[in-house]
């Protein structure tokens, strides 16, 4: 694997005794961060193709960087290298076009629990738990842009049945598991011009949500999740399954609301949008990617809205009920490099949230001593985050900052790049 260094050791326990007199216990902090598990998902690996030849319905994929996962053992193999090189113990994400069907055509609404056995044997095999997606795009059903709001009753029934089937697959996983798969549901539609009628696709939506959702399950399997969408590829005047639309949903069937951090004006802060959320529902689901202008889901960088994401979760206390997934795709790097940069940006976020003196803070607060407070929360930003991070990597037995570098380019040269 690598050499595991010394010198890291020996200048964490350095640096341990000085974020101490700081009244900061990394000690804690590391323990957290290991109990944290992140959902990883299975469509940065091929460009979000699956077992289909179709694209389109909302999802768009740049690049054509040689290496791309062409079958499911592939993929299967892709993520055993991008688990192995990132601390932490975490979850797979799963669309419902990732099924092992034999090379043979599978219509959306017979997908069955059957085609995902070999998925379920590999990560029980690896420690993973699985979690799940209905896919509602790159579909011939799909090409005009609607589906759980079209106006014809029989490509409705068509996607209602797909998702139904869906949570079953999930609530599979979750009994075969013994803990619970989470089912996200994301639709593309929406109007590439400005609507007349912005009610009737609305009102079709409410509808089949209702039917859909109407089969119960207990929580201990499947768990629920409906995410919204400020505007997509075919849909920049006008998206069905707005914010407001599935907040209110979730609200009214007890169901968690997906935060996707992409899916959102560029200026308006996600962070911001958890503690009010939380004081209503019991749970929810963050899909953690980066907005870059009107793009919606490049790689996560350590930057400042993730940071934000991260800090809101630890001073909140939210942890225990908040799921966290990650969404993107980039096909235009090398695609494992892609997975672990995000991952690894994500985890570094939340350490330097639980680094945060904490106690002090907040008591600066409670005294109404707001110069202490903003003082001690902008010294936080330059706590030794390196040297700890590379140490809970040590500890991990994975490579810390840079080290997983070689490893990566050596699977590009051994497997990647021959399949093209």
């Amino acid at each position: 694997m690598f050499s595991k260094s010394t010198t890291i050791e020996s200048t964490y326990n350095n640096c341990k005794d000085y974020l101490n007199e700081k009244g900061i216990d990394p000690e804690n902090a590391l323990r957290q961060l290991e109990k944290i598990s992140l959902s990883i998902h299975c469509w940065q690996g091929d460009d979000v193709t699956g077992n289909t030849t179709m694209k389109g319905g909302g999802i768009g994929v740049t690049g054509n960087y040689p290496g791309r996962a062409r079958c499911m053992n592939e993929l299967r193999k892709d993520l055993e290298k991008v688990i192995s090189l990132v601390p932490g113990s975490h979850r797979i994400n799963l669309h419902s076009i990732y099924g092992d069907f034999q090379d043979k055509p599978v219509e959306r609404n017979e997908i069955r629990k059957e085609h995902f056995d070999k998925w379920l044997d590999w990560a029980g095999n690896l420690g993973v738990n699985l979690d799940f997606n209905a896919t509602c795009f790159a579909h011939c059903k799909a090409e005009d842009g609607w589906t759980l709001s079209h106006n014809d009753p029989s490509i409705r029934r068509f996607w209602i049945e797909h998702v139904r089937n869906c949570r079953e697959i999930a609530g599979h996983f979750g009994k075969i598991q013994g803990t619970c798969s989470i089912h996200d549901l994301w639709i593309p539609d929406g109007a590439k011009e400005t609507p007349y009628d912005r009610t009737g696709p609305r009102s079709r939506l409410l509808e089949s949500l209702d039917e859909i959702y109407r089969d119960e399950y207990s929580e201990l399997e499947l768990k629920d999740a409906v995410e919204s969408k400020l505007f997509g590829i075919g849909s920049e005047s006008y998206v069905t399954g707005s914010f407001e639309f599935y907040l209110g949903y979730s609200l009214k069937n007890n169901l968690m609301i997906c935060l996707d951090m992409g899916h959102f004006h560029p200026t308006e802060i996600v962070a911001d949008k958890i503690s009010s959320i939380m004081q209503y529902n019991n749970e929810l689901l963050l899909h953690i990617s980066r907005g870059v202008r009107w793009d919606s889901d490049h790689v996560p960088l350590l930057n400042d809205e993730v940071l934000a994401v991260a800090q809101e979760l630890i001073r909140g206390n939210y942890l225990p009920r908040v799921h966290l997934a990650l969404d993107y795709f980039d096909a235009s790097i090398n695609r494992i490099g892609a997975y672990i940069i995000g991952i690894r940006s994500v985890q570094k976020a939340l350490l330097l949230a639980l680094l945060e003196p904490a106690q002090l803070i907040r008591q600066a607060e409670e005294q109404g001593d707001n110069f202490t407070r903003l003082a001690l929360m902008e010294e936080a930003r330059n706590l030794p985050l390196g040297i700890i991070w590379d140490y809970f990597c040590l500890t991990q037995n994975v490579p810390p900052s840079g080290k997983w570098l070689s490893d990566v380019k050596k699977y590009e040269k051994d497997i990647l790049l021959r399949r093209i």
